[in-house]
């Protein structure tokens, strides 16, 4: 483990922000609860084997990982794609909304001039739990992302938009 950043989450909840090349069992199994307990049912991964299927076709995988001593509530990952660097972010809802998010995204900006994802950009799907999806759209143009609206996927299961930041400090 090696730890990225620590900061508080209010005066009594100290986090940490914690960069992996690859992941323990343990861990796997944590963020398989957080994926299917925030994303919508249509992403859902059965079991372990599921996600570790999905894990093992990213490349250049680094994992970060917010985490107080006793849980882990959000998981970041970035990969290579198509010549460029891909993310994803996953925070637990009853940590939503406190600026965890920005922070998680800042770190993954500190190491790249680049950043592209996938993301849904409405209010139609529902979580396992039957509670409806929220959007993080807005989230990601808060943050100074870019919606590609010409480059989308759109299955029978999935309707998402790419979203680009660009470091526009470079140069």
């Amino acid at each position: 483990m090696h730890l990225y950043k620590s900061c508080t989450i209010n005066d009594y909840m100290s986090l940490q922000i914690s960069k992996y090349p690859t992941l323990t069992t343990q861990q796997k199994y944590i963020l398989l609860a957080l994926w299917n307990r925030e994303y919508p049912k249509q992403l859902a991964l059965h079991d372990l084997t599921s996600l570790n299927r999905y894990l093992a076709t990213l490349i250049n995988t680094e994992h970060y990982l917010m985490h107080t001593e006793e849980e882990t509530f959000a998981w970041a990952f970035t990969f290579s794609r198509d010549s460029s660097k891909w993310f994803a972010i996953i925070i637990d809802s009853k940590y939503q909304f406190r600026g965890l998010g920005t922070r998680l995204l800042k770190t993954l900006k500190e190491n790249e001039n680049e950043l592209s994802g996938w993301v849904i950009d409405h209010a139609l799907y529902r979580k396992s739990d039957g509670k409806r999806y929220s959007s993080p759209i807005s989230f990601y143009l808060k943050n100074n992302f870019k919606v590609v609206d010409s480059c989308r996927i759109e299955t029978p299961e999935l309707s998402a938009v790419k979203v680009v930041w660009k470091n526009t400090e470079t140069n």
